[in-house]
């Protein structure tokens, strides 16, 4: 950059990024002409026409290499403002461009520090306006709740009970959507701030964490998982956190959708080279046309559980968001309704 901004002081080349290469251009042009000017002015008189050609090459191969230099170092802005750009996508670092040049270089870097200051604000407002949004329906969903309550309390009668026993279930249902919408926003901003690097991970250690998170539901059920572990050892572009998550809430799914006292498979391995976490049941499962729509935010597929467990629709939702930001893909089969589900993670094995 240090170039850039000597080059950039100068009053006829300050507003033009192409001048700037211009310039550079034609200075490296001339710097044969003006070397072989010298040596032909001040070197031997007695110099033969073959030294010439030799010195000219020479300055040639010389003023080539030093303009092909200085033009890569004349790129550097837009070098900077590509990895800004590529480092707020993939990590949401919002790095500090300058906004003092005045030439195509400078602009563009201006307008995306500018852009990504906008578009981190509007993020930032847009998060407190649905704290805010999300607090007052609790309020009011709470408000309703404590008259249903105090209706119950104070004036029993044939009717009134079952009337406020629907205001109760009603304002529950508004407590499951806003404590989901919370969830939901939460979730998305800490994706979106996650780093994707290259992690080694122990699958023993992965899988232990996730029975770990799923064995009240298990016990509750009275279902049995079927743990398989064909790679011990991985090395994918995902946190260990973030695909414990995914797993459990895979199992999750499954253990919603399934009868009591059936079994649930978990494995790893590898299928072509990539690495493989396939989760399947034999639940309720689901047509096989309708599989694209069960990923979809608040999707209308949702539905409650073998056991009436509420579903928010957005579980699914944020598995596949999650395995995608980290390059992998997440699939959803069954042969049809009450035949069972598969879930498969794939991820290219880095190993």
């Amino acid at each position: 950059m240090e170039l850039y901004r000597k080059l950039s002081k100068i009053s006829f080349l300050k507003n033009s990024y192409a001048y700037k290469f211009l310039f550079v251009t034609f200075l490296g042009i001339h710097i044969p002409l003006i070397g072989l000017l010298f040596f032909v002015l001040y070197g031997k008189q007695s110099a033969s026409p073959h030294s010439i050609v030799i010195f000219t090459l020479i300055m040639t191969l010389l003023a080539t290499g030093i303009t092909l230099w200085v033009l890569k170092k004349l790129i550097n802005p837009i070098e900077l403002a590509s990895k800004a750009l590529d480092a707020y996508r993939s990590t949401r670092v919002v790095s500090e461009l300058p906004t003092i040049f005045k030439d195509e270089a400078g602009l563009l870097m201006a307008n995306i520090q500018e852009s990504i200051a906008e578009n981190e604000k509007y993020i930032n407002d847009k998060q407190d306006l649905v704290y805010l949004l999300s607090h007052d329906l609790r309020s009011f969903a709470g408000n309703s709740q404590s008259l249903a309550k105090l209706i119950l309390e104070e004036y029993p009668s044939d009717f009134i009970p079952e009337y406020a026993d629907l205001i109760c279930q009603s304002t529950e249902q508004q407590f499951i959507f806003i404590e989901t919408f919370i969830k939901l926003i939460k979730d998305e901003d800490e994706i979106s701030k996650k780093v994707m690097d290259t992690k080694n991970l122990q699958m023993s250690v992965v899988f232990s964490h996730v029975g770990e998170q799923v064995a009240q539901k298990l016990v509750n059920k009275k279902i049995k998982l079927i743990t398989t572990i064909e790679v011990e050892e991985a090395s994918v572009k995902i946190d260990e956190d973030l695909l414990i998550r995914v797993l459990v809430n895979l199992i999750d799914n499954s253990i919603k959708f399934s009868l009591p006292e059936s079994e649930i498979k978990v494995s790893v391995h590898l299928n072509k080279e990539r690495l493989a976490f396939v989760v399947s049941d034999s639940g309720i499962g689901f047509d096989p046309k309708y599989k694209e729509e069960l990923f979809k935010k608040f999707t209308n597929r949702s539905r409650l559980g073998t056991a009436n467990e509420p579903s928010t629709g957005i579980g699914l939702y944020l598995c596949k968001k999650i395995v995608e930001k980290y390059q992998g893909k997440l699939l959803a089969e069954s042969e049809g309704v009450n035949k069972g589900a598969l879930f498969s993670i794939l991820f290219e094995n880095s190993n």
